[in-house]
């Protein structure tokens, strides 16, 4: 199963939140009261072993969080370099993917310039389409002309996708 690469990854949840506040308490009571009661083995045991099970599951989602930011800002950088050395661009939001095919996927998509929404054909590419990408498109002057109406659905091919970031 592929990992959704749009996602930000979160940092912490209300129940890692409260495990590690519940388990920070729990040493200090027990650190407290090792010095005046003597405590049971396994009890300590739980503590010390949980401590460093929390440092990394904090560890490894502040890591995969950086390493997510670090990746979309060198997306934005490359989309923002498209945009400014190629010819006519946009930048659609893909809303959601509705029905993915083996040729391509029938996709909703928001005109970011415009926030016209509507229904898209989009061909296969390379790698697979995410709900939340923004993605750089050359619009296509035979669907899109200034003066007629929108097409009812818009259809993109896949030479036309230069490239795509994750919305911010």
């Amino acid at each position: 199963m592929q990992v959704n690469p749009v996602i930000k990854p979160k940092v912490a949840t209300p129940a890692l939140i409260v495990i590690s506040a519940v388990t920070l308490a729990l040493a200090i009571t027990l650190a407290a009261m090792t010095s005046s009661f003597p405590t049971t083995g396994w009890v300590l045991i739980v503590v010390a072993a949980s401590g460093p099970i929390l440092s990394f599951v904090w560890y490894r989602r502040i890591h995969d969080n950086r390493a997510w930011k670090t990746a979309s800002q060198a997306q934005w950088q490359v989309l923002e370099s498209l945009k400014n050395t190629a010819t006519t661009t946009t930048e659609v939001a893909v809303l959601s993917v509705d029905s993915p095919q083996p040729t391509g996927a029938w996709i909703t998509i928001r005109w970011n310039r415009f926030g016209y929404v509507q229904p898209a054909w989009i061909e296969a590419l390379p790698e697979p389409i995410w709900p939340g990408s923004v993605l750089l498109i050359r619009p296509d002057p035979e669907q899109v002309r200034p003066g007629t109406p929108w097409p009812a659905t818009y259809s993109i091919a896949a030479d036309h996708v230069l490239t795509w970031a994750p919305q911010l």
